[in-house]
């Protein structure tokens, strides 16, 4: 076990890697609901614009996988001013773009080049930090990866609305030049391994496996899933890239991420609950604002204000987990806050859009807090008894999972979504007849719902799909509740979080 030597300027160094990371997370959200101003601008399809998100999301997942080498093979340092300085140079280029083709291309670099900010940034936290406050360097960290995709849309409408599209993007620039100065100036630089070589075969196995994961989850809701010939070749490729690269990993001489990162049992386990949760995280907060405003009838604004307790709660429970960490076992931490998530997101399965806005903001409050008291003791554990050596791998390989199970959540609560919403619909659309009591009154009422006429027949159907979507959601969160249940399960086999002075003691 390692114990991070003295650093300074480590309060520096923070800032600047945090400052890449909350615009990596951001960025994967933030631009979301500028898609319909861009569309005009661009002079694009409904589709079509689409792309914009789906470019970033696929380089970002191609690129994370190889990041460990690229830091071993170029040293940390050179690879993270690159890719920061890369990642706002294609911030300004895509505030600049002035059609779809330009926008898609340089998305696609803001992708590749934000890839590698998140694992850069966790692997030199962990470096920085000396064993005993790796918890509080996590809570730091997580607040960037956690609540970047939270505050995204909010921030996004805001400068939409105030300014114009261009600066969702813009407003990387100020920042992102202040922290390619600092880690300049300030990150320790760590020698080049020019011996290296790079695993061209994993590498391209595993891209087009990612690649195609990634398009069939982004584009199966718009395409009707498996009854599209484009959604069968992506889950095909997909199957086949992973399966190969897993076989190609365990075989070759030297993959480009090593088997013995799977021979720990704790990262196993925590990058296995890193997927879990991930999946929960940006599915609840897409399910969330569309309910808010089109079910609800909240305004824009007054939605994004109602889902901001969420992120706040975030922040509480990472730093309190932070500072429970030296004292309480984590997998009990991670235990109480699963039970939390798990709760929270039971009684949001019995809302309608009656609900107060008090008892709203309470329960998001509530599941943020959870989010954040399992992801704060969750990373530390899962790099506990792992060896430094492979800290740099281990960090991208997570970022990876992370993004997948994000991927994986949207896509999956948004098709339970549309299917349930037309099964709801037909079962209480098959109740309602012409010869329903209600309907054969002589008042206002069943004047206005009269099934027989054009006017009565659409009224009728509005309410019939407002309950139906209502079920939907509810039924969404309800599925949700059943995710927790895996990690929990999880922590029953993950090895307590020893500080190494207590390892050395054993060892004696």
């Amino acid at each position: 076990m390692s114990i991070a030597p003295k650093v300074s300027n480590r309060t520096l160094i923070t800032v600047c890697v945090m400052m890449g990371n909350l615009m990596q997370a951001l960025d994967t959200s933030v631009a979301n609901v500028s898609l319909p101003y861009m569309q005009g601008s661009l002079s694009t399809s409904a589709d079509e614009i689409t792309w914009v998100l789906t470019s970033y999301v696929i380089a970002a997942a191609i690129m994370t996988a190889p990041v460990g080498w690229m830091a071993q093979r170029f040293g940390r340092k050179n690879l993270h001013v690159v890719c920061m300085a890369g990642f706002v140079l294609a911030s300004l280029l895509c505030g600049m773009a002035d059609t779809l083709e330009e926008m898609v291309c340089f998305r696609f670099l803001q992708g590749m080049c934000g890839a590698a900010l998140v694992p850069l940034s966790q692997a030199t936290m962990l470096d920085i930090y000396p064993f005993e406050k790796r918890a509080q360097a996590m809570a730091i960290f997580g607040m960037g990866v956690m609540v970047g995709p939270i505050t995204g849309p909010t921030l996004g409408g805001y400068l939409t609305e105030w300014f114009n599209w261009r600066y969702v993007f813009y407003v990387n620039l100020p920042f992102g030049i202040l922290a390619v100065a600092g880690l300049l100036i300030f990150l320790p630089k760590a020698a080049p391994r020019a011996e290296m070589r790079f695993d061209w075969t994993g590498f391209a196995v595993l891209a087009t496996g990612v690649a195609a994961l990634q398009l069939m989850l982004d584009r199966g809701q718009n395409q009707d899933w498996f009854s599209s010939r484009e959604i069968m070749v992506e889950a095909v490729l997909a199957g086949l890239g992973l399966y190969l690269f897993i076989i190609h990993m365990f075989t070759a001489e030297r993959p480009f991420l090593p088997p013995g990162l799977f021979k720990d049992r704790n990262f196993v386990c925590g990058v296995t609950m890193v997927f879990f949760t991930a999946t929960l995280l940006l599915a609840s907060s897409s399910l969330m604002a569309p309910y808010l405003e089109t079910l609800a009838g909240y305004p824009v604004e007054t939605a994004g204000m109602s889902m901001a307790p969420r992120g706040l709660g975030t922040i509480i429970g990472m730093q309190m987990a932070s500072r429970l960490a030296n004292v309480i076992d984590h997998r009990k931490l991670m235990a109480v806050g699963l039970l939390i998530l798990g709760t929270a997101f039971n009684s949001m399965s019995y809302w309608t859009p009656d609900v107060s806005q008090t008892q709203m903001m309470l329960t998001l409050m509530a599941q943020g807090f959870a989010i954040g008291f399992v992801f704060n003791p969750m990373t530390v554990m899962a790099f506990t008894t792992l060896p430094a050596a492979l800290r740099p791998y281990s960090t991208s390989l997570q970022s990876l999972c992370r993004s997948i199970g994000q991927a994986v959540g949207v896509s999956i609560t948004s098709l339970m979504l549309v299917r349930n919403t037309q099964a709801s619909h037909a079962d209480i659309g098959a109740n309602i007849t012409p010869f329903d009591r209600m309907l054969q009154g002589h008042d206002a009422v069943s004047h206005l719902l009269d099934p027989t006429t054009a006017h009565g027949a659409a009224l009728l159907d509005t309410m019939i799909n407002r309950q139906a979507q209502i079920i939907a959601y509810n039924n969404d969160f309800r599925m949700m509740t059943f995710v927790v249940i895996p990690p929990l399960l999880l922590l029953f086999v993950m090895r307590p979080h020893v500080r190494p002075a207590a390892i050395a003691a054993a060892a004696d």
